[in-house]
């Protein structure tokens, strides 16, 4: 699932020419991706609205509305936004199966929007586990809500990663960062590289940090989210950049996706374990 970096790369590139468009058109390929809408409801109220901007929030891309409404959406795991124009190069991102090189739609196009000069924005999605919702204020508040601190915000503090860890001394720095609720948009990728750049384990439990333990963490949270987002994202298994090529971060990935290969700060073996349901990646030599 794309992390907030690869979201983030996406929200900038598709804010530079998807703003002043006006949707023309609006065929819904699967059903289930515009639920709860039916898809006659959701065309004919998405059909004449004018995009105003793209937002992130967490994982979640939000394509507003002059009206005061947004279109919402979840990439999930095999999600992906494509916009062609009437001429020039395709952009997009979300799953790699080499969808921008190929004729729109394709067999595993769920949505299309036809904007007024021509253009066109495909969800595409392999598993159809995405979605697509028409929100207005109060869906999105509620939507949002229970989503935790955006990392690179400037409430992501000291204190207040501090107070989280404390509310939850029996958890481990995994299950913490990965809880949505807590922490928005950190996933397996950027926990387990955050972990390895404070030198930490991440099966570590928070009653056993110290508080210059977890104040490097957050240091280093957002240092590799910046990183991240400079080179446009990791490409692992299931993102590519909006033109369709791979993600600049892999070259900078310490420890994840490098199991049994040497770690590059003291070249001992990286382990990966199964650990919050998921696969954990860590140098038992540096961290600790």
């Amino acid at each position: 699932m794309p992390e907030l970096p690869e979201v983030e790369t996406l929200k900038r590139e598709l804010s530079k020419v998807l703003p002043g468009r006006q949707i023309k058109k609006t065929e819904i390929l699967w059903w289930k991706t515009v639920s709860p809408l039916s898809p006659e409801e959701f065309a004919e109220q998405t059909i004449g609205k004018k995009i105003a901007g793209v937002n992130r929030r967490a994982k979640m891309l939000f394509i507003d509305l002059a009206d005061s409404t947004a279109l919402a959406i979840h990439l999930k795991m095999t999600g992906q936004l494509i916009f062609e124009p009437p001429k020039g190069r395709a952009v997009g991102g979300g799953h790699p199966d080499q969808a921008l090189n190929k004729k729109q739609p394709t067999k595993h196009t769920r949505l299309i929007f036809t904007f007024k000069d021509g253009s066109k924005l495909f969800f595409n999605d392999l598993r159809k586990f995405g979605w697509v919702r028409l929100m207005n204020d109060s869906q999105i508040k509620k939507l949002t809500a229970p989503i935790g601190l955006e990392p690179l915000s400037k409430i992501f503090t000291d204190q207040a990663l501090l107070g989280i860890f404390h509310r939850y001394p029996n958890r481990t720095i995994k299950q913490t960062l990965l809880d949505q609720s807590l922490v928005a948009g950190l996933g397996n990728i950027y926990v387990d590289e955050a972990c390895f750049g404070a030198r930490l384990l991440p099966t570590r439990r928070n009653k056993n940090l110290k508080p210059t333990e977890i104040k490097k963490l957050r240091q280093t949270i957002i240092a590799v989210l910046k990183l991240s987002l400079r080179h446009k994202g990791t490409s692992s298994k299931n993102y590519r950049r909006s033109d369709g090529s791979l993600g600049g971060f892999v070259p900078f990935l310490k420890v994840y996706g490098r199991q049994h290969e040497p770690c590059k700060t003291c070249g001992q073996p990286i382990h990966k374990i199964t650990h919050a349901g998921r696969g954990t990646h860590f140098c038992p030599s540096c961290q600790k």
